[in-house]
């Protein structure tokens, strides 16, 4: 009797790890889908993953038109699967040539002078 609780608790958890794997799995492809769908719309695109700690990893997107956006993915590990499905290159820091990608407007220079020098709110 008791090997057959034994046994049922070992399939449970199997089943829960299964559950758990299966959502991590549709979690990296949504993630490369908006990665891919980002760099078509320009023309390219390179990234860099940034660890957030508990949070996960931040993925920073620099389009080739110097746009750019980010997302935040659950680990770093899906995070690292996410760009490397989606196909893009990736940056070990965000530094130097591909910093200087990235294109900064009037929205973007007046929420850094608001926070620091009492502008706009953030909200």
């Amino acid at each position: 009797m008791a090997d057959t609780a034994d046994t049922q608790q070992v399939d449970e958890a199997e089943a829960a790890d299964r559950k758990q794997a299966a959502r991590a799995e549709r979690r990296v492809a949504r993630l490369a889908k908006q990665i891919a769908s980002f760099a078509k719309a320009h023309d390219g695109a390179e990234g860099q993953i940034a660890y957030l700690g508990q949070r996960g990893a931040r993925i920073v997107l620099v389009g080739e038109d110097g746009e750019w956006g980010d997302l935040v993915a659950p680990s770093h590990a899906m995070a690292e699967q996410a760009v490397q499905k989606s196909g893009i290159t990736v940056h070990e820091s965000f530094d130097g040539d591909f910093a200087a990608k990235v294109k900064t407007g009037p929205y973007e220079w007046t929420r850094m002078a608001g926070i620091q020098l009492g502008g706009p709110s953030n909200a």
